[in-house]
């Protein structure tokens, strides 16, 4: 799934590699000040080491998608590795909060949006909905500001857009900026923000 076909004018906001201390909570904290609902696509070994902070998620209502364990590149790791990669990061969510997980369809995103066709053949097979985006903030790259991140989003966003950003350290300077632009901008056009 890259994008989703809308008559209402509707956003699907994700987060990726998270949770993070500091960012996650920062993140948490905008998304209820605009009554938004996101799906974050949290990186297994950060679930274990900040339980609290994907419980809150989880309590605010958002959707949670798997990001492997250890950000694996799909390309680089043999099929096997990769899945079991990934059953460690579902246990990882079971772990913390196992009545969540019983009805909900099971969502999963790439690190890098990388991974060979077999990969995701053998996902599916286990129940998992690949999820990929049409538009990615690039809060990552240290390489841009963040006017151009945020001038980034808005031009390539549009109804039905899966926008992707990141709760990390990394992002965080070109996030802080533009994420509570982004919701400004779109909620002023009556935009519905939904979780995947």
């Amino acid at each position: 799934m890259w994008h989703f076909s809308r008559k209402e004018p509707t956003l699907y906001l994700t987060f990726d590699d998270g949770p993070t201390p500091k960012i996650t909570p920062w993140v948490l904290d905008v998304l209820k000040e605009f009554e938004v609902k996101a799906t974050f696509f949290c990186i297994g070994k950060n679930v274990v080491a900040q339980p609290e902070i994907f419980n809150n998620l989880l309590a605010d209502g958002h959707r949670v998608g798997n990001h492997t364990f250890n950000h694996l590149n799909g390309l680089k790791t043999d099929t096997k590795t990769y899945l079991e990669n990934i059953e460690k990061t579902q246990v990882a969510f079971l772990a913390q909060n196992p009545h969540h997980f019983e009805t909900r369809e099971l969502l999963f995103r790439p690190p890098y949006g990388k991974c060979f066709p077999k990969q995701l053949k053998a996902l599916k097979k286990k129940g998992y909905k690949p999820v990929f985006w049409d538009v990615i903030s690039r809060d990552f790259d240290l390489n841009i500001n963040r006017e151009d991140c945020l001038n980034n989003v808005l031009k390539h966003t549009e109804n039905g857009s899966i926008v992707v950003f990141h709760d990390s350290e990394k992002a965080f300077k070109n996030l802080k900026y533009t994420l509570p632009k982004i919701l400004d901008h779109f909620k002023a056009k009556a935009y519905q923000f939904n979780t995947i």
